[in-house]
């Protein structure tokens, strides 16, 4: 198997040579922006992994791959401008950097041209890919809209958090990696596995997005740190937190989560109090390891062989123990 690092450095010669400056420019140097700020890329890593994986040369998963990161870093431009974020990637956001008009636009633009990747694909493979990016790109706005709600709501539960998360980040994950499948032309039973897999992998690795952004180090994080916190959203560590704290707690955090105070350093450091009063960052821990262990279960089911099992649970490990 292919290492890791190779499948980056494929993808990232490969985005470079199919995404250039075309005219209108201020229409496509945001997207080249973006796409350009690095990141992990994670998920186009993941459809070249799978593809492989199954018995495909990750070269014929390029164009799904690069559809995926397209598709990831276009609802990013737009996230940024919804939490009116000023930095991706320890850089300025495109809206910042541009202004919203251009950030909206370039963003359309980009769901577009992912959609277009896979006309590179034919017969069964291109209508099972669309059909998939279709259902996820969908449920990725419906995440997006249950985050939005969740903040001007008092009364969200973990399961709803849990929902929400699959849908705007986890969903994508295992997309991802289904499409690598798909390519592969693997079977029906490995290609839901492997979806399941990744969805679980997603799971944790945005639990783990939440601890980073308000646990993580600001050097290395590339966001705002606390920035969760500043936006008052719900996230497993505010809710885990509204369950186990005093009332007294409860009441403080209830309230630093009504308002937005112009110096948001107080309050920030006052909910990480109550964060750690409340054993929070312990269970979301927790919880990372128990979607992890799920996904790794999974792996078991899979028609693959013991080192592709290997890797696959190698790379889940280093996901898990990212500060990035």
């Amino acid at each position: 198997m292919t290492h890791i690092a190779h499948y980056r450095d494929t993808f990232i010669s490969y985005l470079e040579e199919k995404v250039t400056v075309s005219e209108p420019k201020n229409l496509y140097e945001p997207i080249i922006y973006i796409l350009q700020l690095g990141g992990k890329r994670l998920r186009p890593v993941l459809t070249l992994m799978t593809a492989e994986i199954f018995g495909a040369s990750p070269q014929k998963a390029l164009d799904a791959a690069l559809a995926v990161e397209v598709f990831h870093n276009f609802s990013l431009v737009h996230d940024d401008i919804m939490d009116d974020a000023p930095l991706r990637r320890g850089k300025e956001t495109v809206h910042e950097k541009w202004d919203i008009n251009t950030g909206i636009l370039s963003g359309d633009a980009m769901l577009i041209l992912a959609y277009q990747l896979f006309e590179n694909y034919k017969g069964k493979t291109f209508r099972a890919l669309a059909e998939l990016f279709s259902k996820t790109a969908i449920e990725v706005c419906e995440g997006q809209q249950y985050d939005i709600d969740f903040e001007t709501r008092n009364d969200v539960t973990i399961p709803e958090y849990l929902k929400m998360i699959e849908y705007k980040t986890a969903v994508l994950v295992g997309a991802a990696m289904k499409m690598g499948a798909l390519v592969a032309e693997a079977s029906e039973k490995d290609a839901q596995g492997i979806y399941d897999f990744g969805r679980y992998l997603g799971l944790a690795f945005q639990l783990q997005d939440d601890y980073l952004d308000a646990y993580g180090d600001p050097e290395t994080f590339g966001k705002q740190v606390g920035g969760d916190i500043i936006e008052n959203k719900k996230t497993y560590l505010y809710l885990k937190a509204l369950q186990n704290a005093s009332d007294a707690n409860k009441e403080k955090l209830t309230q630093l989560f009504s308002v937005q105070p112009d110096d948001t350093t107080e309050k920030v450091q006052a909910v990480m109090e109550i964060f750690n009063e409340s054993n929070a960052p312990e269970a979301i821990k927790t919880a990372i390891e128990d979607y992890t262990s799920k996904a790794f279960q999974l792996l078991q089911t899979l028609n693959i062989g013991a080192k592709e099992k290997q890797l696959l649970q190698t790379f889940g490990e280093q996901l898990m123990n990212r500060t990035v």
